[in-house]
């Protein structure tokens, strides 16, 4: 039985559905997760204990394991453990990313310098300490051009990210950014990227998400996926993602082209990839300008790839001809015929249009429950609605926070259908969130 290593946080949506995509092949998946290695498998899934902030170590343990439970094949779940993964790779000889193009990838700012080195299109940028003092931020705020963005080097998923408009707004963002790069969470990954911050100039225009594998140096586009909320700011929430996309054919072709550019700049080399793009409006006559945000070394997170199904090269023939009848492989089983060095040429996204929505949280507060589920379950075109949210949960809206309430799953014949029904379902959701009650300690007593 070949063998599979993922390396993934001891929580996480992706784990389950790799598992059963395993299953379903006949492989055996073996895990690497970020725990202590004292304690006695105390998840009971056999998992070799790494610190992913102790890169090299944690490699050679998956290694050293290695000599007596050979692996065939890996694959890394979220960003944390992507420059990990790339150093047992090459220890095992396997085709994947280097780990210096997953180091790169997985922080914004050597993104920028990598692509702006290579002479591809990046905002205007520059790296900032976070420990300033009122008269740095007037001092820097000269050298900005509003409106900008304020980001961490590191985080995913839009946290910490921010527009700002004017001075003031700098000052407060880089402030608030240096609040919650100090929270336990953050600092407990022990990275010195927590104390850095990023400010580049705000580029207008749509948002796209490119879904791929690196072929040996050759980027395969799996899907293009529209993101129709603008996300112009404060903050960069994002939501429905849509595909295939409805972009214009030159657009599409430019935004490959682009991704392609960027993972080569990046030295990306063998494996998945997940690009963020924001494609600017034509000035005067010329043509719209793809600008690469990030080419992360990893699958699209959460439970979002349950928007992407693949059609083999027999579905035709089993099929009869109904797109809902042929048979379909999820993402997590292709990237795991992908990581054993099967060929996926054959596999492409199935004809219907697909969408997912990443519902928002919509304040701070404590999670009660939900109300209006079935109705949002019975809206034409949705296939599923997955709530995450445990009751009794603090939620923490973005930039802050790190997670969604759930995520809502529509097929259709066309995107726009999708769209629409995800919209509805989420309008028919209706969520309970108690205030958060602020305790005040006294000065006395």
């Amino acid at each position: 039985m070949s063998r599979v290593l993922l390396l993934a946080a001891t929580t996480g949506y992706q784990i389950r559905a790799f598992g059963e995509a395993a299953e379903r092949l006949g492989i055996d998946l073996v895990y690497a997760t970020d725990r202590c290695h004292v304690l006695d498998d105390p998840w009971q899934d056999e998992a070799v204990p790494v610190r992913f902030h102790d890169e090299e170590a944690s490699a050679e343990a998956i290694l050293e394991a290695s000599r007596t439970t050979p692996i065939d094949g890996v694959l890394a779940v979220g960003d944390r453990p992507t420059v990990i993964a790339a150093h047992v790779l090459q220890g095992l000889g396997l085709p994947g990313h280097p780990p210096t193009a997953a180091a790169a990838a997985r922080n914004k700012l050597l993104t920028r310098e990598r692509l702006r080195d290579c002479g591809l299109p990046v905002p205007g940028f520059l790296a900032v300490p976070l420990s300033p003092t009122l008269a740095d931020v007037q001092s820097l705020a000269a050298s900005v051009t509003f409106p900008a963005v304020v980001k961490p080097l590191a985080l995913s998923a839009s946290r910490g990210v921010m527009r700002v408009n004017d001075p003031a707004e700098l000052t407060a963002a880089l402030y608030r950014l240096r609040s919650l790069l100090q929270s336990p969470d953050i600092r407990g990954e022990r990275t010195d990227a927590s104390d850095m911050a990023l400010i580049e100039d705000f580029v207008e225009g749509r948002e796209f998400a490119v879904e791929g594998l690196m072929e040996h140096g050759r980027l395969r586009v799996l899907a293009l996926f529209d993101k129709p909320d603008p996300l112009d700011g404060p903050f960069f929430e994002e939501t429905i993602y849509v595909t295939p996309s409805s972009a214009a054919d030159e657009i599409q072709k430019g935004i490959a082209a682009a991704v392609a550019d960027a993972a080569e700049a990046l030295g990306l080399f063998h494996g998945p990839v997940h690009a963020e793009c924001r494609v600017s409006p034509p000035a005067g006559l010329g043509s719209p300008e793809v600008f690469v945000l990030e080419v992360a070394a990893r699958p699209i997170g959460g439970l979002c790839a349950r928007a992407l199904r693949f059609s083999g090269e027999d579905a035709e023939r089993v099929g009869a001809g109904d797109p809902s009848a042929r048979p379909h492989v999820s993402l997590e089983e292709l990237l795991i015929r992908h990581a054993l060095g099967q060929s996926t040429s054959a596999w492409a996204r199935e004809e219907q249009a697909s969408g997912v929505m990443m519902i928002p949280i919509p304040r701070r507060g404590t999670y009660r429950g939900v109300s209006g589920l079935d109705a949002a379950r019975a809206v034409a075109h949705i296939e599923d609605v997955r709530l995450t949210a445990k009751t009794d949960q603090l939620l923490v809206p973005l930039p802050e926070g790190a997670s969604y309430l759930g995520f809502i799953f529509a097929r259709a014949a066309t995107a726009a259908e999708a769209e629409r029904a995800l919209r509805t379902a989420h309008g028919r959701l209706e969520f309970a969130i108690t205030p958060e009650v602020r305790v005040l300690q006294s000065l006395h007593g």
